[in-house]
């Protein structure tokens, strides 16, 4: 796992290194600009091309970073121009520091430059620090820029990129690569940030976990391989031991969210799924998983005494019986419980059914709530574009809420228990397909039968998710694949 983290996280940690460690602020800087030094060295060598780059700096410390990597790169044969937008008189006494050191160096310093092409292009503008929407000579320069030619590379979040939201200052660069110094920031991973930042690769500096001084950072980044996220099979166990798996889903003529949920939860270990769902769909439901038990509405009460954990939702519908379903397994058990889908739609109309599940997950009983954007929408009762604006905060009010861990599905899904936080950028475009997040459904079931911690059991579901919708797409391609080929991808992956 990497640390993710706010700007003035970052702020704290970076003070802390240089006042409470004592690493001066100098040496970061050199730390970070002979990190982004090789990265450019390497792309000329790869290109064969000639060694030109023009460093875009602001007055501030990533300005600063900017002209030691100006000095670095000159050192190293370049021909070098720095483009300073800002404002001397209000330049950072570090910034002040390496521009008097850079006029022993042969490089031009100046305003917009002519030439438009370059080996290399560094955006030193703003730093994460960045609270206000960009207007202008910063806007002017970071259009310009985004015009001019060459291999762009941003120090530590591309200029006009809120750090902790994603969101576009009004414009912003954008970079094929993004040097993040210290730790990763929220900004390189929620949109439309992500789009913006190209590659993002980060660099220690310096700034390390010893920087933190008690305060650990709540969002973490999921970097492990899948196998080491999943719960270790006892070689000795049976079908009971890996979970039993109670799948409340589907609908009259409306099988194929249960099969894909069925499928999922196999493939990713449980030892016994039984799908709750009308007779019509027994021949559907039997024929597409054999290895799957059934039972109808009639047999659901007597199914919670046999199951280890529940999943509600997928294709279940939002009718009476549906809604007569989710009260039973609200109300008649306390076992672990995933809600999607309609049951997600379900609570969002009930208050009482909601207030009831809040109250089960205060007691303490396990809960985890799959939405998309949309569903988040209808139960925090608020606009697509309010939450996408900080879709971290929504992920926590909904975990609040319910005292629920809350999944929000969206191109990079969120993880939350109301105080961690597990944000994933893995997937792909294909995996916006009809049947993905039934998939999912399955996989966290099935982890937590197998006793994975409610928390665990959805990053690390998420994580295979995603892995699975990767190799999906090497076989057919973003365009070509199915919620389907993601189930068989997962069994694949374990």
């Amino acid at each position: 796992m990497k640390y993710v983290v706010t700007a003035a996280q970052m702020k704290r940690y970076d003070a802390n290194t240089i006042e409470k460690i004592g690493i001066p602020g100098m040496v970061l800087m050199e730390r970070a600009a002979l990190a982004v030094l090789s990265e450019a060295e390497a792309y000329a060598e790869k290109k064969d091309a000639k060694k030109s780059a023009l460093v875009l700096a602001g007055m501030g410390n990533n300005g600063g970073d900017g002209l030691a990597l100006a000095r670095l790169l000159s050192e190293k044969g370049w021909r070098v121009r720095v483009w300073c937008v800002g404002a001397r008189e209000k330049a950072s006494e570090q910034w002040k520091q390496q521009f008097a050191i850079l006029q022993n160096y042969p490089v031009e310093t100046g305003s917009k430059p002519e030439n438009e092409e370059y080996t290399v292009l560094i955006d030193a503008l703003f730093g994460v620090g960045l609270s206000r929407e960009l207007t202008g000579c910063f806007a002017e320069a970071v259009e310009t820029f985004n015009r001019f030619r060459g291999y762009k590379i941003a120090l530590d979040i591309p200029s006009g990129i809120h750090s902790d939201t994603g969101r576009v200052m009004g414009t912003a660069v954008k970079a094929d690569l993004t040097a993040a110094f210290g730790f990763l920031k929220r900004g390189h991973f929620l949109y439309p940030g992500a789009l913006y930042c190209g590659r993002v690769k980060d660099f220690s500096v310096g700034i390390s976990e010893k920087s933190f001084f008690g305060e650990v950072p709540e969002m973490v980044c999921c970097d492990e391989p899948v196998k080491k996220l999943l719960p270790e099979r006892d070689r000795a166990g049976n079908k009971s031991t890996f979970g039993k798996v109670l799948l409340a889903a589907g609908s009259v003529n409306m099988a194929g969210a249960a099969v894909l949920a069925a499928k999922a939860a196999y493939r990713t270990g449980a030892g016994m799924v039984k799908v709750i769902t009308p007779e019509g769909n027994r021949i559907i439901v039997q024929s597409s998983v054999p290895e799957a038990l059934f039972g109808t509405e009639k047999e659901l009460v007597r199914s919670l005494v046999w199951a280890d954990v529940i999943a509600a939702g997928p294709g279940l519908s939002t009718g009476e019986s549906a809604l007569a379903c989710l009260k039973t397994v609200i109300y008649e058990s306390s076992l672990p419980l995933v809600a999607d889908a309609d049951a997600l739609n379900l609570l969002a109309g009930d208050e009482v059914l909601a207030e009831a599940i809040a109250a089960q997950g205060a007691e303490g009983r396990a809960v985890i709530l799959t939405p998309h954007v949309g569903e988040l929408s209808r139960l925090l009762s608020r606009s697509i574009a309010e939450l996408k604006e900080n879709l971290p905060a929504a992920a926590q009010e909904l975990a609040e809420k319910y005292h629920a861990v809350a999944v929000v599905k969206d191109a990079s899904s969120i993880v939350c228990d109301g105080k961690r936080f597990c944000i994933h950028p893995g997937g792909n475009s294909g995996m916006a397909t009809a049947g993905s997040g039934d998939v999912l459904t399955g996989i966290i079931a099935a982890l937590l039968g197998q006793g994975m911690e409610p928390f665990a059991a959805a990053s690390a579901g998420v994580c295979l998710h995603q892995a699975a919708g990767r190799k999906a797409a090497e076989r057919f391609g973003e365009h070509g694949m199915t919620a389907g080929d993601i189930a068989e991808a997962a069994g694949k992956i374990m």
